[in-house]
């Protein structure tokens, strides 16, 4: 009965969902594009005779996160169409980039028994893989109805979405039986999903999926090749930033300036709609800026470079020196620093981490990041690591060591994955 009110609810906030939609298009356009794909209207699958996989990643964090994953499976399986959904427009256009043709491609539907009938109709998959933390009840029960497994990947509930859901705990623990496997990324993740009603049964701990990052050698190459070109200046790195956190990283650039007047400040807003605002500001403070996407070359006298393209982040890191992680001197929850460690690129953050408890707390402790908790600690930290290279440079060591020791996500999952479909081809190595 608690899925009914859950439905009606849902229904009657559909109108205010389209709507937020609609606003959004304002400064991005593509939130107004394809609204059918989101109640099912999705293009039926040509090919029904290859099986299908369907992968629901969010949006780009999530959809960068799977990439090892989805080319293993891609590998596994090659006689099976992988689809992939995603909820933002920024997370369409990252599947698009990294798989083309190779993989199919539509809109997470609402979670309306409608939507989601229409879907797994047109979609017709074997098996469901969901990132991350996605509790939909209506999908999970129409998946258990169908007798579909699906499977959630990369699981992580921070405190408050735990809480979030505890105060739903009927409608939130109906939910859970309908999810065959359940990969945690962290013991208090893989607790969390017991207390919801998970039971100890459908839960592995197998870490986080962002440790499987693979680092082509070619990045690295064109990364060496760029700090040639910019003449080898000391590059800090503020990535995912969000509003409120421009202003101070600029503030802490200039003072920075002008006791190292060669660095680079490559600045990276989370969110596409900011880059317009977030380039004005830098205009503002004096700073030479260039923005990424004039496809410019940097000259001697450019202090910012405005990160205003997609799918470039693992670039920014490889050029680094220092790793500001965003969203975490704002009371966001943080992002992920994984792709910097992985770069060996020692790590700054704020102490709104609360999105990422499974890993801040132990690159800290690995010496791989410093926590700050303003603008002030930011500067001196940046200070500190950029006039004394050696403990930088060891800092960065700490981070890459803590990235290399957290391997074996992969096979982990994929040990569940083969269990419920066995594979069409030899599966390649792990790759971690």
């Amino acid at each position: 009965m608690t899925r009914v009110f859950y439905t009606l609810a849902f229904y009657l906030l559909v109108p205010l969902m389209v709507l937020r939609l609609l606003w959004r298009s304002r400064q991005q356009p593509a939130y107004r594009q394809r609204l059918a794909e989101r109640f099912g209207y999705i293009a039926a699958r040509t090919d029904i005779t290859r099986p299908c996989i369907w992968i629901h990643s969010v949006s780009v964090g999530e959809t960068i996160a799977a990439r090892p994953l989805v080319e293993h499976l891609l590998n596994t399986y090659p006689t099976h169409q992988l689809w992939i959904t995603t909820t933002t427009p920024t997370g369409s256009d990252t599947v698009k980039r990294l798989y083309g043709t190779r993989v199919l491609h539509s809109y997470f539907p609402y979670d309306l028994p409608s939507a989601v009938q229409r879907t797994l109709q047109r979609m017709q998959p074997q098996l469901v893989l969901i990132m991350e933390t996605e509790i939909w009840p209506n999908l999970y029960h129409a998946c258990q109805q169908r007798q579909i497994p699906l499977l959630l990947l990369n699981a992580r509930l921070s405190t408050r979405s735990f809480q979030r859901y505890r105060r739903l705990e009927t409608l939130t623990r109906n939910t859970l039986r309908g999810i065959r496997w359940i990969g945690a990324r962290s013991l208090q993740d893989a607790d969390y999903f017991q207390q919801l009603g998970a039971t100890p049964a459908q839960i592995a701990t197998c870490g986080n999926l962002k440790f499987a990052l693979q680092i082509p050698t070619e990045l690295r190459n064109i990364a060496h090749s760029l700090k040639q070109q910019w003449g080898n200046r000391p590059v800090l790195v503020a990535a995912s930033t969000h509003t409120g956190e421009d202003e101070q990283l600029l503030r802490v650039f200039t003072h920075l300036q002008q006791q190292i007047p060669n660095a680079l400040l490559i600045l990276v807003p989370r969110h596409p709609e900011r880059f317009d605002k977030v380039y004005q500001q830098c205009v503002e403070t004096g700073l030479t800026t260039l923005r990424r996407s004039a496809a410019t070359a940097l000259s001697a006298d450019t202090a910012v470079l405005l990160g205003d393209s997609m799918g470039e982040m693992l670039l920014w890191f490889a050029v680094a020196d220092i790793a500001f992680i965003g969203g975490s001197l704002v009371p966001h929850g943080g992002h992920n620093p994984l792709e910097a460690a992985a770069f060996g690129v020692p790590v700054i953050s704020g102490i709104h981490t609360h999105n990422f408890t499974d890993l801040f707390p132990a690159l800290y402790a690995s010496g791989g990041a410093v926590e700050i908790t303003d603008a002030d600690a930011l500067y001196t930290q940046c200070l500190t690591w950029l006039q004394q290279p050696s403990l930088r440079q060891q800092a960065g060591e700490n981070a890459a060591q803590f990235f290399a020791q957290q391997q074996g996500v992969l096979a982990c999952i994929m040990q569940a994955i083969t269990a419920l479909l066995p594979p069409t081809s030899p599966p390649p190595g792990d790759g971690t």
